[in-house]
C-alpha cells in the first residue's frame, strides 16, 4: 500500500468545545494520528479560593451547561464531607432524582441530536426533520420530559438553585411529584420507540475493541451513579478519598486538558465504563434493551458508549418512578438546612452522564475555601481517545479519506466528550527564566 493520508479536523463538531483530529500517513502507515485540545484553561480551582463553602455549589455548576447538576452534587458532597454535615435520608433520595433527570436531558440530548445524525448518515439533526419526523419529535418529547424533571427537583434546569450544603432548599410538593411519576410512566414506550430506531441502524456503529481499563462508582445496594466507591473492571474498589490514586493526572503537549492514567495506559469513564462494572443492578427493561443490543460486560467497543447511554436513559426512569414511590410512603416537607462550618478537607463524587467526577476542597474554620480540586470526566477520558486513535486509525488506511475521517469523528464522539469542562488550572511560576507548572 502507497496511499499517503493528510486529516486535520479543526474543532471537530457535534462535540462540546474544541478538539482537533490530525492524522498524517505515507505510504500505507500511521506516521502521526493525535487527538489535540486547545481551548485555554478553566481557572474555576482559582475562583472558589477565598469563597464561603455555601457559593461553592453555584460556582463550580457554571464549569458545564449539560452536567451542572452533577457539578452542584459533587461539590455538595465534597463540602458536606469536608464539614462532616449529613443529610437525611429524604434529601438523598431527592439528589438521586436530580442525577438521573441530568442523566436522561445529556443522554437523550447526545444520543438523538448528536449520534442520530452519523447512524444514519446525514451532517446533522435538521435533515432528519424531514426523512424521520416521528423520531425527532419522540427525542424532543424525552429531552422535554428530562428538562421538566431537573427543574421540578432542581429549581430549574441548568445551574440548580435548590440545592445546597445539608440538603434541599425547598422539597418538592408531593402533587408535583406523583404529576411526575405519571409522566414518567407515560414516557417508557417512547422510550422504547426510540430505542428500537436505534437498534435498527446500530449497524452504523464500527466494530473496533481496544482492551482498557473501565472505572466508574459501585455500590452493592444499586447501579451507582449517585454514591458508591470508585470501581474498577481490573479489579478493587477504592474510597472517594482516594481519588488521586486512581486518576493520577500528568500534562501532554497537546492537550491543555490534562491526561490521567490507573492501572494499564489509560481508562475510560462514562456510561460503558457504569455499565461494564453493575450492569447486574440495571432495572428489567434496562436489562432487556442491553440483551437486545448484545451489550455484555465487559464490551471494549468505545462506540458502544451510546447503546450504554441509551439503556442508561430507560433504567433512569425506571430507578426514578421506584425512587418517588418509596419517597412518598412518609414524605414530608423537611425544614431548610442550617449549617456550622469548620475547617477540614473532603471529596465528594458522583458519576455524571459522562463519567466519574471529583470534587475536593480544604476550608478554614470560617468555612472559606483556601484549596480545590476538580477532575472532569472528560479530562479522564482524553488519553484512552488518543490510544484508541492509535490502535484505530491503522485499520482504517484502506478506506476513502472522508470515510477515515468521518469514522475518527465517530470515535471522539462516542465518548461524548465536554472538552471545556476538561481544560485545567496550572498554577505558573516563573524562576530565572525557567517556566514550570504544577497542578493547581
Amino acid at each position: 500500500m502507497s496511499k499517503d493520508i493528510n486529516i486535520h479536523v479543526e474543532h471537530l463538531t457535534r462535540v462540546e468545545g474544541h478538539g482537533n483530529i490530525i492524522l498524517n500517513a505515507k505510504n500505507g502507515k500511521v506516521e502521526k494520528v493525535m487527538w489535540e485540545v486547545s481551548e485555554a484553561p478553566r481557572l474555576f480551582e482559582a475562583f472558589v479560593r477565598d469563597k464561603p463553602y455555601n457559593q461553592l455549589a453555584q460556582i463550580t455548576s457554571r464549569i458545564c451547561g449539560i452536567c451542572s447538576i452533577g457539578h452542584t452534587l459533587a461539590s455538595l458532597k465534597a463540602t458536606e464531607a469536608a464539614m462532616g454535615i449529613e443529610i437525611s435520608e429524604q434529601s438523598q433520595k431527592l439528589r438521586r432524582l436530580a442525577i438521573h433527570g441530568e442523566n436522561m436531558q445529556s443522554h437523550i440530548l447526545h444520543v438523538g441530536y448528536l449520534v442520530a445524525p452519523d447512524l444514519f448518515g446525514v451532517g446533522s439533526v435538521i435533515p432528519l426533520v424531514n426523512t424521520h419526523k416521528d423520531a425527532v419529535l419522540a427525542i424532543v418529547n424525552l429531552h422535554k420530559l428530562s428538562n421538566e424533571f431537573s427543574d421540578l427537583i432542581c429549581g430549574r434546569t441548568t445551574h440548580p438553585i435548590n440545592l445546597v450544603p445539608g440538603g434541599l432548599w425547598k422539597s418538592p410538593s408531593p402533587i408535583k411529584l406523583r404529576a411526575m411519576r405519571q409522566k414518567l410512566v407515560e414516557a417508557v414506550p417512547t422510550a422504547n420507540a426510540v430505542a428500537e430506531i436505534v437498534l435498527a441502524n446500530a449497524g452504523a456503529l464500527p466494530d473496533f475493541k481496544r482492551e482498557t481499563e473501565f472505572i466508574a462508582l459501585v455500590s452493592k445496594k444499586e447501579y451507582a451513579i449517585y454514591d458508591g466507591d470508585i470501581g474498577s473492571t481490573d479489579g478493587g474498589t477504592y474510597p472517594v478519598k482516594d481519588y488521586r490514586k486512581i486518576v493520577n493526572e500528568f500534562v501532554v503537549p497537546q492537550s491543555t486538558a490534562k491526561y490521567t492514567k490507573h492501572k494499564r495506559e489509560s481508562f475510560m469513564v462514562g456510561a460503558l465504563a457504569r455499565y461494564n462494572l453493575s450492569s447486574k443492578q440495571l432495572h428489567p427493561l434496562a436489562k432487556g434493551w442491553a440483551d437486545r443490543f448484545g451489550l455484555k460486560p465487559v464490551c471494549h467497543n468505545p462506540f458502544m458508549n451510546n447503546v450504554a447511554q441509551l439503556i442508561e436513559f430507560v433504567h433512569s426512569i425506571e430507578d426514578s418512578i421506584a425512587i418517588i414511590d418509596n419517597l412518598l410512603v412518609n414524605y414530608k416537607d423537611e425544614p431548610r438546612p442550617k449549617v456550622k462550618p469548620k475547617a477540614g478537607t473532603g471529596a465528594g463524587s458522583v458519576d455524571v452522564p459522562r463519567g466519574i467526577l471529583f470534587h475536593e476542597y480544604t476550608y478554614d474554620a470560617k468555612g472559606i475555601c483556601t484549596k480545590a480540586n476538580c477532575v472532569i470526566p472528560t479530562n479522564q477520558n482524553h488519553n484512552n481517545i488518543q490510544h484508541d486513535f492509535e490502535a484505530f486509525a491503522p485499520t482504517l488506511l484502506g478506506k476513502p479519506e472522508k470515510e477515515i475521517e468521518l469514522n475518527l469523528e465517530m470515535l471522539v464522539r462516542a465518548y461524548d466528550p465536554c472538552i471545556s469542562c476538561s481544560t485545567h488550572y496550572l498554577k505558573v511560576e516563573w524562576n530565572r527564566g525557567t517556566l514550570r507548572d504544577n497542578e493547581g
